[in-house]
């Protein structure tokens, strides 16, 4: 089930109470798409990860966000569709619960996991490496071996 990653994206804005930055959407939005894969076998969203200085991007959330600077996102997603599906948005309230809380650097930690997806693949001053699908699911294992 890939839904658009905008609308995710603007999910997590808007139910965060437009609280989260740039960063701690992107954490998140890595970490929903990882526990999603590993419990579903299919990604949440359809676009890509790749392997930034500060962990897991994708690129096109990064450049529409980043006028926002470390301020939080405000809503610039008016023509954005919302989400239509009860599971997939009753998963994201639990994704925003468990991590929407957390610092942008308490995320980075989560997401430069050294046993990670990020980690097999960030090579410092090299960029729009991919984070393959298996990876991301070899991570999901390891963290939640008991899936």
């Amino acid at each position: 089930m890939n839904i658009q990653t905008m609308s995710i994206v603007k999910y997590l804005a808007k139910n965060s109470d437009w609280n989260l930055s740039n960063l701690q959407i992107q954490k998140v939005l890595y970490i929903s798409n990882m526990i999603w894969l590993g419990e579903n076998g299919t990604p949440l969203i359809d676009a890509e990860f790749e392997a930034w200085d500060y962990g897991p991007v994708v690129a096109e959330v990064y450049h529409k966000l980043k006028c926002f600077g470390s301020r939080p996102v405000g809503n610039i997603f008016r023509r954005i569709p919302d989400i239509k599906d009860d599971r997939v948005a009753a998963f994201l309230n639990d994704a925003i619960d468990h991590l929407g809380h957390k610092s942008g650097a308490e995320l980075v930690a989560i997401s430069h996991w050294e046993k990670g997806a990020w980690a097999k693949n960030y090579h410092p001053g090299k960029r729009n490496v991919l984070i393959p699908r298996e990876d991301i699911l070899e991570e999901y294992s390891k963290r939640f071996p008991d899936g």
